[in-house]
């Protein structure tokens, strides 16, 4: 066990860190000459931790910290002075991967050139114009593609632009990414020399980094993918398109008369714009290709038919054409980057509204409702969670509105967990499963699993949805851990008060129990030994002591069962109208036994209504409060017993004319076991606590005041809730 360690923050926090740098041979040497340790301590570290091994990986750690240190300096100086290039000073590889089935060998490649380097490595997609017209096929291998990368250790990111390789270029400025892995292009020749590929461009714009193109047949290593459905074709806006160019040959053919065929045109390309910002491309280049068919049909001569008599017109159609298919792009294009940028917003406005109700709540209970609330309305799904109870055995969560869970279910929710890794419906991992489950993974490991079940049974298949799944389930599992930490601090706090209380209660009670069992022992032993040769007067002395001693280890015990009654919340109040005098005068009875020659002073005014008590429990709170006054005050002053009613209650104060409290003692005077700074008297510290549990009972309060005139005064409130019956008449 090596103590002498540095925290990472001390390197995080440090302004500068400088690195001197020895060979092992050098340090080993050192040691040897006593400059590090004692002679003997030196020996022992060599022989233990600081063999020649050990210091050749620290000396990596070493350089390699540093080296970490300088790259981000390097990229803020970058990010500072606007520098656009690459720097390939350290080694950070990208991967390109799109729907393709290539992209896994391009994952996997770029893998190997990452374990081979001890590199970072990202993997990226680019969201195109052209990623709304994905197949579900496409888009489920795409998620499939990304987890698989996230399970090999990339980091994936999800890009947005027209243009796949400006912005793979863009971004790895961004990173000073030293090599770029791409996918080797597979369309045909001339799409190839018309159109190009995204490896062309990376090699021809990419000159600051290294351009590595994989190869490799399609079908090795293809993720598995559910099958889906072939997709329909909606004829709705193809239908669209041709009643909108029919409405822009109406126009055209009102303005015939009036205005140049140039002018014709606008009204053909204002409706291809419509038809474009309310479509996809198909229905817009058909409008394209209408429009131009329309306006040579019906107003380009000779009239009502495709042939053009003027040579010129084909390049007017040409143009036409162009602008129409040009304008037609754009609009799709800057349509679908809205709707982008509306999805983003709507997932980040729907992670943030759950990260801020989880982040004010406590309670692994309330953090599932809320998490599972959010999951719903987001998702349109049916959720359970399934946590360890206390043997480790995954058992399911009660919450309504879930779904059965048979033991197939159940099975694949305990592989989930005991591997950390998704399974179930839509993936390659127990697809029979009607629902997909994910892991509640924490820093520690996965604490639980939840379940998701979907009535569209293509509902999680885009790697946005899964993805968006997977942010939720990655919030509410590090929500679930924060609560499982507060229920085990809690449940440790409560263990250490526990034992402190037992301490407590150990130390006070084993104090107040031997003195009194002492002074019987005592006394029985000198009546039973030399009861003979004792005289009347003090074998009574001896009686009494033992009558005394007796009383109050009854007490002690009394208050003690009191006590226990009050914690395990067996002590409730039988309300019964009582006059609070007829209490009092029990009570007073009662200590008149114990201080025969106390005076007690009560100021009762005659006013003073019944209340609904339990007249036991109150007698018992005067007794303790009377007791403790006598207890703390000079014998041959009085002790002071007043009532009177204040806002629906009646007030009850006990005081005495003794030293007080000190500042600190009350705030803590009626805890169980506490005698106060000064402790005086004899007493465990119960009677106080079990007169603020009988208070509590009724619904009252009580608090403690010391007196300007000295001493202490107890005060406690019994409220006045409905009316007292009306006693009968007696018969004459």
């Amino acid at each position: 066990m090596v103590r002498e360690t540095l925290p990472d923050s001390v390197l995080e926090q440090a302004d500068e860190v400088e690195l001197i740098d020895l060979p092992p041979e050098d340090l080993l040497q050192r040691l040897k000459d006593g400059k590090v340790y004692v002679p003997e301590q030196a020996a022992e570290a060599v022989r233990n931790f600081f063999r020649k091994g050990n210091l050749i990986a620290l000396r990596e750690l070493a350089l390699r910290r540093t080296a970490d240190r300088v790259d981000v300096q390097m990229r803020t100086y970058m990010r500072d002075h606007a520098i656009r290039t690459t720097w390939p000073v350290t080694e950070r590889i990208i991967a390109c991967v799109g729907p393709g089935p290539h992209s896994v060998r391009v994952i996997r490649a770029a893998k190997r050139f990452a374990d081979a380097l001890r590199a970072e490595w990202i993997v990226a997609y680019v969201e195109t114009p052209t990623h709304a017209r994905q197949t579900d096929v496409d888009r489920a291998r795409l998620g499939e593609t990304l987890r698989l990368a996230e399970q090999l250790g990339a980091e994936t990111v999800t890009l947005s632009g027209s243009r796949v390789s400006d912005e793979i270029l863009r971004y790895a400025r961004e990173r000073n990414v030293s090599k770029i892995v791409v996918g080797k292009p597979e369309p045909g020749r001339w799409r190839r020399l018309l159109v190009g590929t995204i490896a062309d461009d990376l090699i021809r714009e990419g000159r600051e980094s290294d351009i590595y193109v994989i190869s490799g047949e399609e079908t090795s290593n293809v993720p598995y993918v559910a099958p889906c459905p072939p997709r329909r074709i909606r004829w709705t806006p193809y239908a669209r398109a041709g009643g909108i160019v029919t409405l822009s040959t109406a126009l055209a053919w009102l303005m015939f008369s009036h205005f140049e065929l140039s002018n014709l045109m606008m009204a053909y390309l204002l409706g291809v714009v419509l038809v474009a910002s309310r479509s996809t491309p198909g229905p817009s280049i058909l409008a394209s290709l209408l429009s131009v068919a329309a306006f040579d049909f019906f107003f380009v001569p000779p009239y009502l038919t495709f042939a053009v008599g003027d040579t010129q017109y084909i390049v007017t159609f040409a143009v036409m054409l162009i602008v129409a298919l040009i304008i037609s792009g754009l609009t799709v294009r800057i349509r679908w980057l809205a709707e982008a940028a509306g999805q983003r917003e709507r997932r980040t406005a729907a992670l943030f509204a759950l990260s801020r109700e989880l982040a004010g709540v406590r309670g692994v209970q309330t953090i599932l409702e809320v998490a599972t609330r959010h999951i719903v309305e987001v998702f349109r799904c049916r959720v359970h969670v399934l946590l360890p109870d206390q043997g480790g055995t995954l058992a399911p969560q009660p919450r309504p509105g879930g779904y059965d869970l048979d033991p197939t279910e159940l099975g694949v929710s305990r592989w989930v967990f005991e591997h950390n890794q998704l399974a179930g419906r839509g993936t390659a991992t127990l697809p029979g499963a009607r629902a997909l489950y994910l892991p509640l993974a924490a820093s520690q490991g996965p604490i639980g699993v939840l379940g998701v079940r979907s009535t569209d049974p293509h509902a999680l298949e885009t790697p946005e949805q899964l993805h968006q799944l997977e942010t939720f389930v990655g919030q509410t599992a590090m929500a679930l851990e924060r609560g499982l930490l507060a229920e085990e601090a809690h449940a440790a706090q409560v263990r250490i008060e526990t034992e402190r209380l037992r301490s407590s209660l150990l130390s006070s009670v084993s104090h107040d129990l031997r003195t009194p069992l002492a002074a019987i022992t005592g006394a029985s032993s000198s009546l039973l030994e030399t009861g003979d040769r004792l005289d009347a007067e003090t074998r009574r002395e001896l009686l009494e002591t033992i009558g005394e001693e007796a009383n109050r280890l009854n007490r002690l015990v009394h208050d003690l069962l009191d006590m226990s009654r009050l914690e395990s919340g067996s002590v409730m109040a039988h309300l019964e109208w009582h006059p609070l005098e007829e209490i009092l005068g029990a009570a007073l009875a009662h200590v008149g036994k114990i201080y025969p020659d106390r005076q007690i002073l009560t100021r009762l005014p005659d006013t003073l209504p019944m209340v609904s008590v339990d007249d036991v429990l109150i007698e018992q709170v005067l007794v303790n409060l009377l007791d403790n006054a006598g207890k703390y005050s000079p014998g041959d002053t009085p002790i002071e017993v007043a009532a009177w009613v204040e806002d629906d209650a009646i007030v009850v104060e006990v005081g005495d004319s003794g030293p007080g409290l000190d500042p600190e003692d009350l705030e803590h005077i009626f805890e169980k076991f506490y005698r106060g700074k000064r402790p005086r008297g004899r007493g465990v510290g119960l009677g106080l606590a079990i007169c603020r549990g009988f208070v509590e009972a009724h619904g009252g309060r009580i608090w403690v005041e010391n007196r300007p005139t000295g001493g202490a005064a107890f005060r406690f409130t019994l409220p006045i809730t409905g009316t007292p019956p009306i006693p009968e008449a007696e018969d004459v």
